[in-house]
């Protein structure tokens, strides 16, 4: 059996410019919202509800401080997809997990700083994850912006080279959307907008077998 998934990420309120095809699991890999507000968020949960995929997982991301200062309201909230904050899912028996967690950018949500603040939250993801949802990229994968150079988390990498998920579905740097791999792992920067907001890239798209 196939899982089709469909990723995406950064869409900072402009889904509905976006031609999100159909598949069975749609990821959205955080800064669904612009400035992080509630109504933004019903807004959101709105356009999910209209997209055919039976399984939609979605993490925050820098963007989305409601999530961060509102958390339990904004799960309430978000009744047409299945929010992950350290914590993962199975689907059609492959694991899906979710982190928001990225090092620290300007004064944003879900910032933490490089070190033992971040590895506490990356030890947390299980050895057998398969899919891998962070908002933010690892070193060396997809992390170059144009203004800061590679901005991507080293201990990020490094669990991801112990953990060796089949795909790692991040976004944040909008510029570096795309994919690359290591070998053993594909890294999927499914950022939607580019550096002006523009909702200019594709989402992307990756078939699993599914048992």
């Amino acid at each position: 059996m196939i899982l089709r998934i469909v990723a995406i990420s950064d869409t900072h309120g402009m889904y509905r410019y976006i031609k999100i095809p159909a598949g069975d699991v749609l990821i959205h890999a955080g800064d669904m919202t612009r400035h992080g507000r509630l109504a933004e968020l019903d807004d959101f949960n709105q356009f999910l509800g209209t997209l055919p995929h039976a399984c939609k997982l979605l993490i925050a991301g820098n963007h989305d401080f409601c999530f961060e200062s509102h958390s339990a309201e904004s799960q309430r909230r978000l009744t047409n997809g299945t929010y992950l904050q350290d914590r993962g899912i199975a689907v059609q028996g492959i694991n899906f997990y979710g982190s928001p967690w990225q090092p620290m950018f300007r004064d944003m949500a879900f910032n933490l700083p490089r070190g033992p603040a971040l590895q506490d939250k990356w030890r947390l993801i299980p050895l057998e994850t398969d899919v891998l949802i962070t908002h933010g990229p690892p070193q060396g994968q997809r992390d170059h912006s144009l203004l800061n150079g590679p901005v991507g988390c080293r201990d990020l990498k490094e669990t991801v080279e112990r953990i060796k998920p089949v795909l790692h579905i991040f976004g944040h740097i909008h510029e570096a959307a795309g994919k690359s791999s290591n070998g053993h792992t594909l890294f999927v920067n499914a950022s939607v907008c580019n550096a002006l907001y523009w909702p200019i890239n594709r989402p992307f798209i990756y078939e699993f077998k599914a048992t």
